[in-house]
């Protein structure tokens, strides 16, 4: 949509007067250096001009065909973005309109030549790559391909990354050691390259309505009442060992809210933000 400005142009105007209106008379200019009455301005034309519109973010999700960055896209689609999404599978097998508004890369965070291509007029980035497996694997998935995206990201000029991380669940990160320290390996790159526009989102178990194929599985059945139970067990996150096993859940959408807007909000302050923190954020009206 172009903006049009009406510029009215006057006739007989002279720049080096000062002039007031005077009621009395009739609505006629007096000039301040002349006794002469002017006459007053004559409309003769409208000038349109055209004046192109602001640029159109463009936002590329790092695994947006899974469960979290399915609902990334559908957000950000929804707040008027253009979107891209880049991973492994490349399209999204699910059969929703909104999957065809989006454009999807196919490739590995790995290769370096398809990562810079799909960064291509990107202004942000929202990561939702994350895996399980051996210990090599999860830190090769969860680090390495995250770092990869957020050097190249940083090279391309992005102006803000959001990566979607994990909280600290006690006793599972000496079982997941991999996974953990891949997060924690991505995180520390993010904050290093993006020191004013990088957003950790560290969210514990995520819930909503995850699909597999044609069906789809309600797992906010029990993630919700454990969300509004452990919300009110918050000192009991404090506990040595197991606190962090009282980490409530939150929904995906909340997540999706919350890493749209901080991938989209200039003033969304840069560092980490916790479940509590999401919660919070989800909460508040976008800007």
């Amino acid at each position: 949509m172009r903006m049009i400005v009406s510029r009215l142009i006057r006739h007989k105007s002279s720049v080096a007067q000062t002039r007031f209106i005077s009621a009395s008379n009739g609505g006629r200019y007096l000039s301040t250096d002349s006794n002469k009455i002017d006459e007053p301005f004559n409309v003769e034309e409208a000038e349109t001009v055209h004046v192109p519109p602001p640029p159109t973010e463009k936002l590329l999700v790092l695994g947006g065909n899974g469960f979290v960055g399915s609902h990334v896209c559908k957000e950000a689609l929804d707040r008027g973005l253009s979107v891209s999404s880049l991973s492994r599978s490349g399209k999204s097998s699910l059969q929703e309109s909104w999957a065809s508004r989006v454009t999807w890369h196919q490739g590995n965070l790995l290769s370096s030549d398809l990562l810079k291509e799909a960064l291509d007029g990107v202004t942000s980035v929202i990561s939702c790559v994350g895996g399980f497996g051996s210990n090599s694997y999860m830190y090769k998935i969860n680090g390495t391909a995250n770092m990869n995206a957020i050097r190249a990201a940083s090279e391309k000029g992005v102006k803000r990354f959001v990566y979607i991380s994990a909280a600290d669940f006690g006793l599972a990160k000496y079982l997941l050691s991999g996974y953990y320290e891949g997060k924690r390996a991505a995180e520390t790159e993010l904050l290093t390259r993006f020191a004013y526009g990088g957003i950790i989102l560290r969210p514990g178990f995520i819930y909503g309505t995850r699909s597999v194929g044609n069906m789809k599985i309600p797992l906010g059945v029990f993630g919700s009442p454990m969300e509004m139970v452990l919300q009110q067990a918050k000192p009991l996150n404090q506990l040595p060992l197991v606190g962090p096993l009282f980490t409530p859940p939150v929904n995906v959408e909340s997540v999706a809210k919350v890493a749209v807007r901080a991938a989209t909000d200039p003033v969304f302050p840069p560092g980490i933000v916790d479940v509590h923190g999401i919660q919070r954020y989800s909460q508040q009206k976008s800007r």
